[in-house]
């Protein structure tokens, strides 16, 4: 004898919960279910029905119970997310406008420089500062760039007139970086001459920083060098082999990159009259050498 499967017919569980419901006299419809109550009818059924199904219900009515708590914590955890989630893009937001005003007073500050720099390059015809270099002591050479004076000047003086006194952090970093070359830049194998890569600049930067640096400062550090460096430093393109790209090198000579670290000016107090110019975005105290 074979014996058929039993068919389900979802009907009969829905005419189930009915009977249930009616006995009970409960709404199935009702949308929110008040536990308290149902515990309470549980109660007042103790005698009438099986206690199987008493038992069935009670175990019904804890779990309605839990789920009601369950739900209103995963509601009360949504709710803190969305408040995460809030504060978050309003950081961000925040965040974003603080490095658009960076940014745009960095380039008010290079363009104030770039007027700087190319006052300072006129120096060698003007005559007033041709008088500074005649006053120099015997055997102290006069500078060749913006770079090369404020190298050889006590650098706690320089870093005074650029950080704390004209807020032009890139233009201090740019010569502190210029006279650590014997650290991060790559000498020729003539050792005619030295050069750096941005990678360089950069390794230097987080050295210099301690902190990795934003692009944007690399990106800054290295026009500061080329501005101040005059026709000290040179910016070029170097490809190795033929199969490699050509990489951007700021290069300097031997002479140049040696003379940066010769500190000749401390103790000259060279800066103490161009002070206020350089702090106020003037013409940088340049020391040229006179002309015969």
């Amino acid at each position: 004898m074979v014996t058929m499967p039993r068919q389900t017919n979802p009907n009969d569980d829905t005419a189930t919960d009915q009977a249930l419901a009616d006995h009970l006299d409960m709404d199935i419809e009702q949308a929110e279910t008040d536990t308290a109550e149902l515990q309470t009818l549980v109660s007042d059924l103790d005698g009438d029905v099986s206690p199987l199904v008493s038992s069935v219900l009670e175990t019904l009515v804890a779990t309605i119970d839990d789920l009601h708590e369950r739900v209103t914590e995963l509601e009360a955890d949504l709710e803190q997310t969305h408040e995460v989630a809030t504060t978050a893009v309003g950081d961000a937001a925040t965040n974003d406008q603080r490095l658009d005003d960076l940014e745009a007073q960095q380039e008010t500050t290079r363009e104030v420089a770039k007027s700087a720099i190319a006052k300072a390059q006129q120096l060698e015809a003007n005559t007033d500062q041709q008088e500074d270099a005649e006053q120099l002591p015997e055997g102290i050479e006069p500078s060749s760039s913006p770079l090369d004076f404020f190298a050889n000047c006590r650098q706690s003086k320089v870093k005074t007139m650029f950080v704390e006194r004209s807020n032009r952090q890139n233009t201090y970093r740019a010569i502190s970086i210029a006279k650590r070359w014997p650290e991060f830049a790559t000498t020729r194998t003539d050792g005619s001459g030295v050069f750096m890569t941005k990678a360089d600049l950069q390794t230097a930067l987080t050295a210099e920083l301690g902190k990795e640096p934003h692009r944007q400062t690399i990106k800054r550090v290295w026009e500061k060098l080329i501005e101040i460096g005059g026709g000290d430093i040179v910016e070029k393109t170097r490809q190795v082999g033929r199969d490699q790209t050509q990489t951007e090198i700021l290069a300097m000579d031997m002479k140049t990159a040696e003379g940066l670290l010769e500190k000749r000016y401390i103790g000259l107090d060279l800066l103490e009259s161009g002070d206020h110019k350089a702090a106020t975005g003037g013409v940088t105290p340049v020391v040229v050498e006179s002309s015969p």
